[in-house]
């Protein structure tokens, strides 16, 4: 089995480095702050961002970049997006070349509005660049409910490897060439989340809930395909398996904001009280600059924006969306 290093000891990185570390594969998580690194080696938990989860023994824990990452063959990177560069400029001093590098983030870098994988490229080239997502929320996949993922890379022989190294029984990995497109999805679908997760704030109804997201997934694929992602991608899991786990779930972290903006409260006091990332607020803005560059209408998107960064409201933006959808006429390509 290759020895995997996990830089990022959130949630979804954490259940990454246990699928890995219950896999047989040598895991080593490596996390900011010494304490949870401890709690990972001497009581296989992580009480911050996983309360009330045991982890595999197998898994070991340290805050040691140059340890976790020396002698790893494959290096999986779960740090928010505005954080990626940076962590994987200094993960690189201790990397080996040649070794693969996989990104469980969904977000886009804010100014160069990049994604994760053209990251590794500019700041590791000649490292193979892979994704791994799709609809995977980290505590059903801790106590053992079913959950699939997708392994997005352009080397076949490097996604079978990465396959093999998380593929189990409850946990099926499958692969997909279309790196652009599984990115592109994994980032907007969380700008979508925090629409339908206003939705709920606002107590809209479920027909409502379920027409933004529909339209927002119309409104993510239309601009991956001007992007280069293909079509077929945002109808599988990446793209509509993702956005429907996302909008729909208590354990969204973006479904959460939109939710809260739901209910009136601030978008920075909301921020403030929470412990972990949520990408969509920050995706948003990207989200709007690649809408204006490739000439894409996403009238959702610009709602979530607004009610984000422009002191707009959750009930100014669907009264906006709802306006905005009555007599309209849906692309006969886009009508799901």
């Amino acid at each position: 089995m290759i020895r995997v290093a996990v830089i990022g000891g959130g949630s979804w990185g954490t259940t990454v480095a246990n699928l890995a570390a219950s896999n047989g594969a040598p895991t080593v998580l490596w996390a900011r702050d010494p304490d949870l690194a401890r709690q990972v080696n001497d009581h296989h938990v992580n009480e911050r961002y996983l309360s009330g989860f045991e982890l595999d023994p197998a898994l070991r824990g340290t805050s040691d970049l140059a340890e976790a990452v020396g002698e790893a063959d494959l290096l999986v990177m779960g740090v928010p997006s505005q954080g990626f560069r940076s962590a994987l400029e200094e993960a690189a001093k201790h990397c080996r070349a040649w070794v693969p590098v996989m990104s469980l983030t969904k977000g886009l870098e804010q100014g160069s509005r990049l994604r994760m994988t053209q990251i590794i490229n500019e700041v590791m080239p000649g490292h193979p660049a892979a994704v791994l997502t799709g609809p995977n929320l980290a505590k059903e996949i801790l106590v053992g409910d079913a959950a699939t993922s997708v392994i997005a890379t352009p080397d076949p022989v490097v996604a079978q490897r990465l396959q093999e190294t998380f593929h189990q029984r409850l946990f099926r990995v499958y692969v997909n060439p279309d790196v652009v497109g599984c990115e592109v999805a994994g980032a907007l679908k969380n700008v979508i989340a925090i629409a339908a997760g206003m939705a709920d704030g606002l107590g809209t109804g479920d027909n409502t809930k379920a027409a933004v997201i529909t339209r927002g997934l119309a409104e993510l694929s239309r601009l991956g395909e001007a992007m280069g992602g293909q079509f077929a991608t945002f109808s599988g899991l990446a793209g509509m398996g993702d956005l429907l786990a996302t909008c729909m779930s208590p354990q969204s972290r973006n479904r959460y904001v939109g939710e809260q903006l739901g209910r009136g409260r601030s978008i920075d006091e909301i921020i403030d009280d929470m412990n972990m990332v949520a990408e969509g607020v920050k995706t948003s803005k990207v989200v709007m600059e690649l809408a204006a560059e490739f000439g894409v209408d996403m009238p959702i998107a610009s709602e979530v924006h607004a009610v984000c960064h422009e002191g707009s409201t959750a009930e100014a933006a669907y009264r906006g969306l709802i306006r905005k959808q009555i007599g309209g006429v849906e692309h006969h390509s886009l009508a799901y």
